[in-house]
């Protein structure tokens, strides 16, 4: 069976929109009838996805605390509301030992990947309790879903990628911080833990680096975006409704825990 997901009314932001990762679950957000709305910070890859998607689109350093807090009350003067976020962004940063690794890269990719992800989740959080509920699965009010993007590096860690890694596994803290925050107020926060995809990211790779990761997927082969991207639906929808704090794995069996 085909499951299907009626988000019409919904308004969604996706950070790093532009990424192939980003647009895959954009597209299905407004597949599924949910207006929204791209953050990226790259004006140029912007405009070109929220184009060819026919979606909304902000320029947004995630990095930038002033910047995101006006975005986010930009965000709810323009839509009313926002019932879903998901927050995507991130960089992969060096594939190095850690002795090695330039501390401004390492610092970078924890800006983006933990701090970013925390100042959207910040900005929105605070508001999305203050949003009029919807009446969920017998009743229980239902004010927005938040789904934050890992990776199974978060619950592994990486050689050559400790940068990304501790920045994912803080991601995946994060979450089950902010879930336990909200449980009362009816937003439900999630993550995913994908194994790599073929984004852009992937092809930042080396082949030796490819055929490593792909040597750790029981399946044998990397997550398909859509199948993020129908992982992350289910996510923003009311169907999930009593899951908040907890982390999907899409890892094809690469999981420890």
């Amino acid at each position: 069976m085909d499951a299907r997901y009626d988000l019409a009314g919904r308004r969604a932001i996706v950070t790093g929109g532009a990424g192939g990762l980003g647009r895959g679950i954009a597209a299905a957000l407004r597949d599924a009838g949910a207006t929204v709305e791209l953050w990226d910070a790259n004006p140029r890859v912007l405009d070109e996805a929220a184009s060819a998607l026919g979606v909304g689109r902000r320029q947004v350093d995630i990095t930038d605390p002033a910047a995101v807090d006006e975005a986010a009350a930009a965000a709810f003067a323009a839509h009313g509301r926002i019932d879903i976020l998901v927050n995507n962004a991130g960089i992969l940063g060096e594939v190095k030992p850690v002795w090695e690794t330039d501390p401004r890269n390492f610092e970078a990719v924890l800006r983006v990947n933990l701090f970013g992800t925390y100042l959207v989740s910040r900005a929105l959080l605070g508001r999305m309790r203050l949003q009029k509920p919807r009446p969920g699965i017998g009743g229980h009010p239902l004010r927005g879903h938040v789904v934050n993007i890992a990776s199974i590096q978060g619950k592994e860690g990486m050689a050559l990628a400790a940068a990304y890694s501790a920045s994912k596994a803080g991601v995946i803290a994060l979450t089950k911080s902010t879930a336990k925050e909200t449980a009362r107020d009816g937003i439900v926060v999630t993550a995913v833990t994908p194994a790599a995809a073929e984004t852009a990211m992937a092809k930042e790779i080396s082949a030796a680096r490819r055929a490593d990761i792909l040597s750790r997927i029981p399946m044998g082969r990397f997550v398909e975006v859509e199948e993020v991207a129908r992982m992350v639906l289910w996510l923003s929808s009311d169907e999930c409704s009593f899951s908040t704090g907890g982390i999907f794995d899409l890892s094809g069996a690469r999981a420890t825990y």
